[in-house]
């Protein structure tokens, strides 16, 4: 065709008679193709679910050897429930990791193993325990583990040759975790730089590292906490009974209701009660508080997390309390 060929506008062809006989002879045609109906728009769980799903799938796709942080609580309980259905009708392909600090609620153990065992998986469990007893780590003054696990995540990692954690944190829960990049590099010595952050432009996910290296992996780091007990009541998912309103013996420090127990015991002047309360978050007893709640059901619970105004570890986490930029300065070490 020359350059000069014109073609007809649109409007003109629009014009033309129809060359179908039924057409020009005034009856109603049917065109070759039956409508399609309009496409249902994705609810937001749905579009959340879809690219937590998208991005398990690109990391087991990428990594030689992922592993996923397991501890039993409720947002690994999420990520382990959305791989499952990742893959499903087969296993997860990968296996989880429990750093325990051996101050961990044995209602949440009981959880962790029983779950393991249903799904068919392989557990390791790096534990702080052993590394006091031998020396690598000493006990903290304030008594709390949660800032000891950092040593026996990497080592765990390191003997277990991970290129890639999966962990359940969410942008909402602290400003150090909302610096996160959905796939998050960490160095040959398990650091994280938070000024050396990748692009993730139109949900591509750079998983380049060198040998010695690995990346973070947070599925579910654009769900709010209201959006993950959406989620686990619209799929059923089970939690640990911590979750939920029940009877426990209590005292108050630091604005919380610590649990009394043998690892965090309470101090001359605490005075001890029996409260109605349900755990936000169970982490180390020795520094996660309760919340006085009636919530005895998901419902219930989804109903009073809608009015909250703290995430649940500016409420609970005593461990976060401990300078202001607490969280970022344990990331910067390695931790989660």
């Amino acid at each position: 065709m020359s350059e000069t060929t014109t073609h007809p506008r649109v409007e003109e062809v629009a014009q033309r008679p129809s060359r179908n006989p039924s057409a020009q002879a005034g009856f109603e045609t049917r065109p070759s193709v039956a409508p399609q109906p309009a496409s249902r728009a994705l609810s937001t769980l749905d579009a959340l679910e879809s690219e937590s799903i998208h991005i398990i799938r690109e990391v087991v796709a990428e990594f030689e050897r992922p592993v996923l942080l397991f501890s039993g609580g409720k947002d690994s309980v999420v990520v382990l429930h959305l791989a499952a259905k990742a893959f499903w009708p087969a296993k997860v392909p990968f296996p989880v990791l429990h750093v325990d600090t051996g101050h961990n609620f044995p209602e949440v153990i009981d959880f962790r193993d029983r779950t393991v065992e249903r799904l068919g998986l392989r557990l390791d469990v790096a534990a702080v325990q052993d590394y006091i007893d031998d020396g690598r780590l000493q006990e903290r003054a304030d008594g709390t583990r949660n800032p000891l696990q950092t040593q026996p995540l990497l080592d765990a990692i390191a003997a277990g040759r991970h290129d890639a954690v999966f962990g359940g944190a969410r942008r909402d829960e602290d400003k150090a975790r909302a610096k996160e990049r959905i796939l998050s590099l960490r160095d040959e010595f398990g650091q994280w730089d938070p000024r050396n952050q990748r692009p993730e432009l139109w949900d591509l996910y750079n998983g380049r590292h060198t040998v010695g290296q690995h990346v973070r992996a947070f599925p579910i780091s654009n769900w709010t906490e209201l959006d993950v007990w959406r989620y686990i009541e619209r799929e059923g998912i089970e939690l640990p009974p911590l979750y939920y309103a029940h009877e426990r013996e209590v005292y108050r420090r630091d604005g919380m209701w610590r649990a009394v127990s043998e690892v965090s015991p309470a101090l001359p002047g605490e005075a001890i009660g029996r409260r109605r309360v349900r755990y936000r978050t169970v982490g180390d007893m020795s520094c996660t508080g309760a919340v006085e709640s009636d919530a005895a059901s998901v419902a219930d619970v989804v109903r009073e997390v809608a009015t909250s105004t703290l995430t649940e570890r500016g409420a609970t986490r005593a461990d976060d309390r401990i300078s202001e930029a607490a969280m970022e300065d344990r990331k910067k070490d390695g931790y989660f």
